[in-house]
């Protein structure tokens, strides 16, 4: 039986209860799906004189994952979505042309387009799984070499960010690109002063952590200024209680 719990805690390492409400569950898997349904139609519409009919890569799948289940996340965003899957189609079929071993090649090439990605702070996971389809994609991929990178790959990313601005922005409260702005009471944060903390320090705290944080400072501060305010409140309520019951 111990051991058995001990299975169950290990498989369940990670797993937190979501706080995000059904709207926004419902929202973003039915704008993920939108963007598939038309990336899909459109691609069927559109002559690349392309040898093989596989124009939509299944990579483009997990972007739409991260296009609107987590539009503000900085690995969401225009910049990493097009040049991480451009940069890791160019390695994919570099890799596929110069390593003969296909299972050495494609290790190399998602070796390389995590590396690259990050120099060029482009990072976005599914941009790997490009780099894959480049290498294991078969006779067909290899076939148009560099053309499966500047057509292929740069169509679908290109449509995918069209689709995530559009879908995104159609939905009231969502916004896509993020531009870093802060919520609307930020201001008056900063002018009552509740701490210290600035957002230089949020900044300095994300480049101490040892691995990657997928969240950018300013969505840091929000969060922080967010949990004053609620507790705020809740403290003057109390002192509001406090103070009937002393009048009664």
């Amino acid at each position: 039986m111990q051991k058995l719990r001990k299975l169950i805690a290990a498989v369940l390492i990670g797993y937190q209860p979501g706080h995000t409400g059904l709207r926004e569950k419902v929202v973003s898997s039915v704008t993920a799906c939108l963007s598939i349904l038309f990336l899909l139609l459109i691609v069927q519409y559109v002559e690349l004189g392309l040898p093989f009919k596989m124009l939509v890569l299944a990579s483009m799948g997990a972007s739409a994952f991260l296009l609107f289940v987590t539009p503000h996340s900085p690995m969401a965003q225009p910049w990493p979505v097009i040049a991480g899957h451009l940069v890791s189609a160019f390695i994919g079929v570099a890799c596929a042309q110069w390593i003969s071993n296909a299972a050495l090649a494609a290790a190399v090439a998602v070796l390389l387009s995590v590396f690259v990605m990050h120099l060029l702070h482009c990072l976005h996971p599914p941009s790997a799984a490009t780099a894959m389809i480049a290498v294991l994609g078969g006779s067909e991929v290899h076939a148009i070499g560099w053309q499966f990178c500047y057509e292929v790959v740069a169509m679908n990313a290109v449509l995918m960010v069209l689709l995530a601005i559009f879908f995104n922005n159609m939905v009231p409260g969502r916004r896509y690109p993020m531009l870093h702005s802060h919520h609307a009471h930020h201001n008056q944060f900063l002018q009552q002063q509740h701490s210290e903390l600035i957002e230089e320090d949020f900044k300095w705290a994300l480049s101490q952590m040892d691995g990657l944080i997928d969240v950018s400072a300013e969505d840091l501060v929000d969060i922080y200024e967010f949990a004053l305010e609620r507790a705020q409140s809740r403290r003057e309520k109390l002192s509001l209680s406090s103070a009937r019951d002393d009048y009664s």
